[in-house]
């Protein structure tokens, strides 16, 4: 339940960013923005409504397979939003700096040329790109996996977005102790946290399905400080990838993570330093 309020909360705060900006550009715009003012609710609409949409195909094909089809298929989403949280960690470094200024020039040009469906078509796609990437995450991390949607799960998703809006309003008021900037550093951290625990995650359906080799013993056994399977442990585990009793290769494929993670950070952290650098 917690790593599914966290998804939901840190993507409905960017979803939120995304509609903020672009919301407050038209409002405090000329005639001709603010005319686009229903085609951004009207992309804000049709942007969910994509992302509910594969929502219910990927729980309706989970339903539809069985035996070993299923556990490959839940395996393979599994992997798929660990590199999914990796992407977007990057994206976000690259263009998070610019992120205002690019999306107000692309408002600009389609309200200039009165083209009210460019609004439309900017918002739709930005929410549908936040909203595709939640439900895979959410997917990945087991909501709905099994056919159905447990009471538990509703609720993690319905106090995710309580959170988000909290949070965007508080980011919103400014001020000294709140930032986007710490916002985003500090859950950048958390969502690759996550993403080390998918793959994990995704390491041990490998290991159960013989596709990857495995020690004959564990390295180590630390569930007397913190067992992976309690509630408190397995929660851990989720966020971060912890193993009570890890084998070698769930040892190497962590290290391998965090090292070329590290190493495509730092390459997306210089890219707007030197293309700034160039511009000057």
């Amino acid at each position: 339940m917690g790593q599914v309020l966290f998804v939901v909360w840190r993507e409905s705060v960017e979803a939120l960013l995304v509609v903020g900006i672009l919301h407050a550009w038209l409002k405090n715009g000329d005639a001709d923005a603010r005319r686009g003012l229903p085609y951004l609710w009207a992309g804000v609409g049709v942007g969910l409504l994509a992302a509910i949409a594969l929502g219910a195909a990927l729980v309706g094909f989970s339903e539809a397979l069985s035996g070993d089809a299923a556990d490959y298929f839940q395996m393979g989403m599994v992997l798929i939003a660990c590199v999914l949280i990796v992407q977007m960690v990057l994206w976000m470094k690259r263009h998070g700096r610019t992120l205002k200024r690019d999306m107000e020039r692309s408002l600009q040009e389609s309200t200039r040329k009165g083209n009210g469906m460019g609004v439309a078509i900017l918002v739709a796609l930005a929410i549908a790109r936040e909203g595709s990437e939640t439900v895979i995450f959410l997917y990945g991390l087991g909501f709905g996996q099994s056919g159905h949607v447990a009471g538990g799960q509703v609720l993690a998703v319905l106090l995710g977005l309580g959170l988000a809006l909290l949070t965007f309003y508080v980011l919103q008021l400014g001020g000294k102790y709140f930032s986007w900037r710490h916002f985003f550093r500090v859950t950048e951290v958390m969502l690759l946290l996550l993403g080390a625990g998918l793959l994990q995650t995704g390491v041990d359906k490998l290991i159960d399905k013989e596709i990857l080799p495995v020690a004959s013993a564990p390295l180590w056994d630390t569930s007397a400080w913190l067992d992976d399977s309690s509630t408190v442990g397995s929660l851990v585990a989720a966020l971060t990838g912890y193993r009570a009793h890890p084998v070698a290769t769930n040892l190497v494929a962590y290290a391998l993570y965090w090292v070329v993670v590290l190493w495509l950070a730092r390459r997306a952290s210089r890219v707007p330093a030197v293309q700034t650098g160039t511009a000057a």
